[in-house]
């Protein structure tokens, strides 16, 4: 959900301030999309292995069942996510949740391949 929202957000202009590394270069001086991986203009490979990295580190320590004793995928009974609704009402919001997961992956895909195709969205523009 993040991706496609950060590919809406990046592709309206809208970039974070300042510098991305200790030289200086700015946040919006590097390109959109793919072209910010594999690009010309493309961010440093340590950069990009540093942004890996840090997923890594999130999914194995933070966002992992460590205790192994989850009921069902998202389950990470590590006591840090408490909740105000009751076993249905539970039930319903991961059934949204799954849902929407699954609307943002198919949008993130069709971003990524009309920016490969090189088309021209009324909402993104030339990708």
């Amino acid at each position: 959900q993040l991706a496609f929202l950060g590919q809406i957000a990046t592709r309206n202009g809208q970039h974070w301030d300042g510098a991305i590394d200790k030289a200086g270069d700015l946040y919006s001086s590097y390109p959109n999309g793919l072209a910010a991986i594999l690009g010309p203009d493309a961010i440093p490979a340590k950069g990009v292995l540093q942004i890996i990295l840090a997923i890594g580190v999130m999914e194995v320590t933070i966002m992992s069942d460590w205790t192994e004793k989850g009921e069902f995928p998202g389950d990470l009974r590590n006591g840090t996510f408490k909740s105000p609704w009751g076993e249905d009402g539970l039930r319903k919001k991961r059934a949204v949740e799954l849902n929407n997961g699954r609307a943002a992956m198919m949008g993130i895909l069709g971003l990524m391949v009309h920016e490969q195709l090189g088309s021209n969205m009324p909402i993104i523009g030339q990708l």
